[in-house]
């Protein structure tokens, strides 16, 4: 068991969710203050995704990034960020010609989803490490890819959160880190219940875990109402924890939650199995990473 817990809060996200939830952090202000509020709760990790103000749709504009990440620098918070750099492999085949992307597709190469990173310098950025058939469409991030996008945020000096949606993307994932492309300790990020990966279950977070290297850092996740449950199991089989309306809108059933009530019930859940949340310079130490 992992008695000193890292809770990171993903306080966004950017999926189809910004006319489920009234009060869904959508304009940069709003995510800036989302990130506040989780880390006043005792969050140490702010994990940032952007959306366009105007439709409420998930964007990567650095624009959008910047004025988030100098609205939380500049309130003295000392959260931990970790900016998404996922966005930009979404492809839906055009129904007419499969050969083609559809409405929704946007596909981006290597260095266009890191444009926001080689901007701003975020403590961490998430690196999903393989591709994945992702609720209608798919999720693309190949080999090439992945080894390009690893040389730039280690040569950025960025931390890079391995984000593993099945057994394959843990290969894939060890491979990198063997390859010399992630520096020590790897981070990784146990990402379940997203149709169709893996799915939130203790086996599976088990299986995940048993594969990863002896020095790895890890914390696990399971969205929608596997959040809470994933919370308990991701610390007794050892790992860290997140949270956040990325994965999760509710903080019970029927009543809609706030990021800073996520993170609290998680705090509850860990010091009710007899740890602690620890700070963002204690995570800094654990994640090898400079204040």
């Amino acid at each position: 068991m992992n008695s000193d817990v890292i809770v990171t809060c993903a306080v966004t996200g950017a999926g189809d969710t910004a006319d489920k939830h009234p009060d869904l952090p959508i304009t940069p202000d709003q995510i800036a203050a989302a990130a506040i509020e989780a880390a006043e709760a005792g969050a140490a990790v702010a994990h940032i995704h952007v959306r366009d103000p105007e439709t409420g749709k998930g964007s990567r504009d650095p624009a959008l990034f910047r004025a988030v990440v100098e609205r939380v620098r500049a309130a003295g918070t000392d959260v931990i960020i970790n900016l998404t750099a996922g966005m930009g492999g979404d492809f839906f085949p055009d129904p007419a010609d499969p050969s083609r992307g559809g409405p929704g597709t946007d596909m981006a190469g290597p260095a266009d989803r890191l444009n926001h990173v080689a901007e701003l310098r975020p403590d961490i950025c998430s690196l999903d490490c393989g591709s994945l058939n992702f609720g209608d469409g798919v999720y693309v991030s190949t080999v090439g890819m992945l080894r390009t996008m690893a040389a730039r945020i280690r040569d950025l000096g960025v931390k890079p959160e391995m984000e593993v949606f099945d057994t394959g993307h843990v290969w894939l994932a060890n491979t990198l880190v063997a390859e010399g492309l992630i520096n020590d300790p790897p981070l990784y990020q146990i990402c379940l219940g997203i149709p169709w990966g893996a799915p939130a279950e203790t086996a599976t977070m088990k299986t995940l875990r048993d594969l990863l290297p002896a020095n790895a850092v890890w914390a696990g996740f399971g969205i929608s109402r596997m959040e809470m449950q994933m919370v308990a199991q991701a610390m007794l089989l050892g790992g860290h924890v997140r949270v956040g309306l990325e994965d999760n809108l509710y903080l019970k059933r029927g009543v809609l939650a706030s990021n800073g009530e996520l993170v609290e019930k998680a705090i509850r859940i860990i010091e009710l199995l007899g740890g602690r949340a620890v700070s963002p310079d204690e995570a800094r130490a654990k994640l090898g990473l400079k204040r």
